[in-house]
């Protein structure tokens, strides 16, 4: 569809059946006028992910940009290539950053967060009260190949749920802590331990409704979940199971590949998203900005909101 909007004609084409969408005729380096902005904001919601191609931002224009649609988060830590002058800027780069960290090199720091094939899956800061409401990436250097990010709709996944299930699972919540999903090591493990001096969880619905769209998400992922509440572990941990892979059915994820300049624009809501794990052996960089914007306590089906548990308050960070 494309949709007048002043200087740019913003048009809209999905990329994949549920999940994602290409937007062209607007160039993010200079402002947006209120009618491209809505064009933007009714992909979003539709499509749970958008995607710019060929964007020539700095850090300035990357701000600009997300103002346009939220409040930028100003996160307590930041990694170490992150531009100072700007604090609403996190810098993601896995070679500079994960290599060496609590005495782990990079392969191995990956291969504990990510022991199974769903435990990559998340959606950002999923353990804080408040998780983000939407996440604007840009890539700046990415490899030749590979380096590709999944994300995987949450309202296509509820709806797919059989009636008995959606109805079981629309009163159930369950608890969302930072590192369930790490495999320690034997012995003594400096991330562990740094773990349990910053402990971060909540008690969130396990269906959350959208506060734009009235959607119902199934609110699930597999790095920060840890149980069901009010169920035993016996009969939390094949449900979680299934939920999850319900979650990331191939028909509701979208698969982008990377090129410099290219930006990605995520509901943190309504989706979850996998980062690569295939660039280790490459050699070439991966460097990517992305700026997270506050987002709401989410709410559940009967009307209440998540509960914090421990390390997060709403608003701050």
């Amino acid at each position: 569809m494309t949709k007048g909007a002043g200087r740019s004609a913003v048009e809209v084409r999905p990329v994949a059946g549920h999940t994602g969408a290409e937007i062209t005729g607007v160039d993010l380096a200079r402002p947006l006028d209120d009618a491209a902005v809505a064009a933007i904001r009714a992909a979003l919601l539709r499509w749970k992910v958008v995607f710019f191609r060929r964007q020539d931002l700095d850090h300035e224009a990357h701000l600009a940009f997300a103002r346009r649609f939220g409040e930028p988060v100003v996160l307590g830590k930041r990694g170490s290539a992150s531009p100072p002058a700007f604090p609403e800027i996190e810098t993601t780069a896995d070679r500079l950053e994960l290599g060496g960290r609590y005495g782990m090199e990079r392969e191995e720091w990956l291969e504990r967060r990510r022991h199974t094939l769903l435990r990559g899956w998340h959606c950002d800061h999923g353990a804080r009260i408040d998780p983000p409401a939407a996440t604007i990436l840009r890539a700046e250097a990415v490899p030749p190949y590979g380096g590709d990010t999944c994300w995987s709709n949450l309202a296509a996944a509820y709806a797919g749920l059989s009636a008995p299930l959606r109805d079981f699972v629309d009163g159930l919540r369950a608890e969302h802590r930072l590192g369930v999903g790490y495999q320690p090591r034997a012995g003594e493990d400096a991330y562990v331990r740094h773990l349990l001096e910053r402990q971060t969880a909540s008690h969130h619905p396990l269906v959350r409704v959208h506060p734009e769209s009235g959607e119902r998400l199934l609110f699930v992922n597999g790095y920060y979940v840890e149980q069901i509440l009010g169920l035993s572990r016996a009969e939390s941990a094949p449900l979680l199971e299934l939920l999850l892979e319900q979650a990331v059915r191939p028909e509701y994820t979208v698969r982008f590949r990377w090129e410099p300049g290219d930006v990605a624009f995520w509901d943190n809501r309504a989706t979850i998203h996998l980062a690569p794990s295939d660039t280790a052996h490459l050699g070439a960089p991966r460097l990517m900005h992305r700026v997270p914007l506050a987002g709401e306590v989410p709410v559940g089906v009967d009307g209440k909101p998540s509960e914090p548990v421990t390390g997060t308050q709403p608003g701050r960070w």
